[in-house]
């Protein structure tokens, strides 16, 4: 008789479905690397790399691979701490904020719990509560007439709050739609909140962001001792490929969460690529520069073909091509270029477009323009 294994899982993770990173790329670039090259617009990676820094400063690394990494990644905090005015014990490490999150999940929700999140939210923050056991309650974003459409609603959210809600998860600026909310927005929102729930703020993106009124959450853990603010090296800093994030909040949560933690869950070569990326300010300022630039200049080339673009902050566009998407991206995917459908998001009228040199976004363009033809 066959084992029934899904009878013997945890029932949180039994119709669990796991988060989808999209194509098979590594195939793919095999597949068109004799046709001018994979374009990959699909990811939200930074195109411009890391700190040019990053190779010589890996060296050392390099010879002592042998070793085990520090434990607790103290350099890395200590370069943490410094830049962002904030205390060493109030910091977490994670393989991406990927890891952390799911840690905050299953720290601080289970079955009799409720985890609050936005429609159209990063797909982690569902999969890190219905693994916990956790119950989701989503909110309903702004609707498309809003000024910021499909944003986040933050009334709509704190509406949602019940006595069951043990933490909220949002990111601003948000994947997948690009769309963000001021500083003071959130501070008028963490005002409102309970303060036995937890509000988790992604800032995966924050980087990105030019208009003044968005700034960092970390501003106001001093007086919302139930902030969580959580941040990664993945995107602006150009380290997708090593996986390196942290977390700031209460020195009591950071403890509660250690006991679960990875032994050694950053490497040698993440921490040391982490910490110089962090100290390149000038490369990490010209990112944003470069980024903001060619984000404008795809927003008007997709506004000149027709299709209707959602306000962006970070380096993507929300792309809306209505009930022609499928063929589109069809189409652009078998001419090699990867954009990211949103289907899964319950979007499936938009595709995600990463914002890349204006090289590919050139040809980017050129080649949607043949297609929609």
């Amino acid at each position: 008789m066959p084992i029934d294994f899904k009878a013997l899982a945890n029932p949180a993770v039994r119709n669990l479905l796991a988060y989808d990173p999209g194509h098979d790329i590594p195939a793919l670039r095999k597949d068109f690397a004799g046709s001018g090259g994979l374009l990959e617009l699909g990811s939200n990676e930074n195109c411009y790399g890391p700190s040019p820094n990053l190779k010589p400063g890996l060296q050392e690394e390099l010879d002592y691979l042998f070793r085990y990494p520090d434990p607790a990644g103290k350099v890395l905090k200590l370069a943490i701490a410094e830049k962002h005015g904030v205390p060493v014990e109030c910091i977490a490490l994670g393989n991406g904020s990927h890891e952390l999150l799911m840690q905050l999940a299953q720290v601080f929700a289970g079955p009799e719990d409720e985890v609050l999140v936005s429609r159209y939210c990063f797909a982690v923050y569902p999969i890190a509560a219905k693994a916990s056991g956790a119950h989701l309650v989503v909110a309903e974003a702004n609707p498309l007439a809003h000024e910021m459409p499909l944003g986040h609603d933050l009334d709509a959210m704190l509406k949602g709050i019940t006595a069951k809600t043990k933490m909220i998860c949002f990111a601003n600026p948000n994947n997948p739609t690009g769309t963000w909310f001021s500083f003071e927005r959130l501070a008028w929102f963490l005002g409102a909140v309970p303060k036995n729930v937890l509000v988790v703020v992604d800032e995966a993106y924050l980087e990105y962001a030019t208009v003044p009124e968005i700034r960092s959450a970390l501003a106001l853990l001093g007086d919302h001792p139930n902030l969580i603010v959580t941040r990664t090296f993945s995107k602006a800093y150009g380290l997708a490929g090593v996986r390196a994030g942290f977390a700031v909040a209460h020195r009591d949560v950071i403890n509660l969460m250690e006991p679960i933690r990875e032994s050694f869950n950053l490497n040698a070569i993440a921490l040391q690529a982490a910490r110089i990326a962090l100290s390149d300010e000038a490369h990490l300022a010209k990112v944003g520069a470069d980024n903001a630039l060619e984000r404008d200049w795809m927003t008007e080339r997709l506004k000149a073909l027709n299709v209707d673009v959602l306000p962006s902050q970070t380096n993507f566009v929300l792309a809306c091509f209505g009930a022609r998407t499928d063929a589109i991206e069809s189409a652009l995917f078998v001419r090699g270029v990867m954009v990211r459908p949103m289907k899964g998001y319950g979007l499936g009228d938009y595709l995600r477009i990463t914002i890349a040199s204006r090289a590919e976004n050139r040809r980017f363009i050129d080649m949607l323009g043949q297609v929609m033809a």
